[in-house]
């Protein structure tokens, strides 16, 4: 229990202290006019309170990811701590930062174009392909799973359940911001905060305690911690599908200042519910091995209803149904919207102009939600084992755009530079070794692997050396003048 809560206070810390830190370094000012006041137009863009931009953004980042996530991390015993502490502070939260900061300085641009601003063209094509795919994938996920719970606890048929729930992700993805978002989604991110915060106290009260760290692996198959814990727990720790949710918010923000509370703050606070859901997962059955029976018999969903009920009553077994319904569909409404953001982004970059009109939101969340649809009848763990890799190499990009931005910026690019090299090695070992990749022997993988971080370092290296020659030559011209 001691290790449980220090990982909170040290979680808390890392909001207060470090997040000033990057904002000093990222620079703010808020006499800037922000894209709500600049482009407002009703829809996207328009002001919101940061405290309702905060509770948003937490819904929107959040899911079932900081607690499915978190239940199949414990898996693998206390040193998951580790990884939610240091993922957060250090690589998480500065990923969402980064990515709304940017986003907000670029007129509310969207990832894929904040890439090519920054990491050139070549990448930006590439990863507005991906960031559509991540977000057509998660939709998809997020469609099937809470489809099956209801037909589950209601007389509805599946089919009649997925039917009801797309409807609404399309009505959701097509309104103005503050239609459906803006006024339901604070009341949805208020009860996320309040099961974990019940839990959290619940724990005190289990049979068996939480348990104090230990830095072996406890995880009842043997899995390799390195690089599969890294992916296993992406919401709570660090998540690519943050940087497609943080723009949606920085074209609400009033003033620059603001998004240390809504990005950093966000993500500090999904890592305390990840950190939650984690520790529960490991007291609640006593050990990992007993866990893992949990997770064969009922699933991460079964795991979350137990905990809940036992722990909470009738009012916990409420909750963890309307948790695992309601959630999954505002993260999955949110990446329809997202991916029609991004679409009308590049079909304004293909025309030179903004791609504006009364049915454009209509028209092109077509193109997105049409897929989406049809993977919603594949199987909901085949998706999500696509979208772990996806979602990485997504937050991977974004922390090298984040480092190029501050090294083009003469800034302390490390803050960015530093986990965008530990997660160029997470994605890089996993493909090659995962059963949805490569699926080579581990050690085969980890050389691969290896060898592509390698090539990486080689090339920022490079970026490093060119801009220290610019800065040198610089100074010796105007030592010269």
């Amino acid at each position: 229990m001691v290790t449980f809560v220090a990982s909170i206070m040290l979680l808390l810390s890392g909001y207060f202290i470090y997040a000033k830190v990057v904002e000093r370094i990222f620079g703010i000012d808020d006499q800037n006019k922000t894209p709500a006041y600049a482009r407002k137009d009703g829809f996207d863009y328009m002001p919101m309170s940061w405290w309702k931009a905060s509770l948003i953004q937490l819904l929107n980042i959040a899911g079932l990811g900081p607690i499915f996530g978190a239940i199949m991390g414990a898996l693998y015993g206390p040193v998951a701590f580790i990884w939610i502490v240091v993922g957060t502070i250090f690589a998480g939260a500065v990923h969402d930062y980064f990515s709304g900061m940017l986003s907000l300085r670029h007129n509310g641009a969207q990832y894929p174009s904040i890439v090519g601003r920054y990491l050139g063209k070549p990448a930006q094509s590439l990863i507005n392909l991906l960031s559509i795919a991540l977000m057509i994938l998660v939709a998809a996920a997020f469609t099937a799973g809470p489809a099956q719970l209801m037909a589950e606890v209601t007389p509805l048929s599946f089919m009649a359940c997925l039917l009801i729930i797309f409807a609404y992700f399309l009505i959701a993805a097509v309104l103005p911001v503050n239609k459906v978002i803006g006024k339901v989604y604070p009341v949805f991110g208020g009860i996320l905060i309040f099961m974990a915060v019940a839990i959290g106290i619940g724990m005190f009260s289990f049979e068996h305690p939480v348990p104090n760290l230990t830095f072996g692996n406890l995880h009842p198959d043997n899995l390799p911690l390195w690089p599969l814990l890294m992916v296993t727990i992406s919401c709570g720790a660090i998540s690519g599908f943050h940087s497609t949710q943080s723009p949606i918010l920085a074209r609400t923000l009033k003033k620059e200042s603001e998004g240390r509370k809504v990005f950093y703050g966000a993500m500090v606070a999904e890592g305390v519910i990840t950190l939650i859901w984690a520790a529960a997962g490991m007291a609640f059955f006593g050990s990992t091995g007993a866990l893992q029976e949990a997770l064969n018999a009922g699933g991460p969903a079964g795991v979350v209803n137990e905990i809940s009920q036992t722990t909470l009553g009738t009012l916990g077994g409420i909750l963890a149904v309307l948790g695992v319904i309601i959630l999954p569909v505002t993260t999955g409404d949110t990446a329809l919207r997202s991916s029609r953001m991004m679409l009308a982004d590049l079909i304004g970059q293909v025309r030179k102009k903004d791609f504006k009109g009364k049915w454009s939101p209509a028209l092109l969340v077509i193109p997105v939600a049409l897929p989406t649809f049809l993977l919603t009848q594949m199987d909901y763990s085949f998706l999500w084992r696509y979208v772990g890799w996806s979602n990485q190499v997504v937050a991977t990009v974004m922390l090298w755009t984040g480092a190029m931005y501050l090294l083009q910026s003469g800034k302390f690019h490390w803050i960015c530079s530093i986990p965008a090299l530990f997660m160029t090695a997470v994605v890089s070992t996993y493909i090659f070794y995962a059963p949805e990749g490569f699926n080579l022997p581990y050690s085969t993988s980890m050389i691969i692997g290896s060898v592509i971080w390698l090539v990486v370092a080689a090339w920022f290296c490079g970026k490093l050396v060119r801009r220290y020659s610019v800065r040198r030559d610089q100074a010796l011209s105007t030592k010269a003048g």
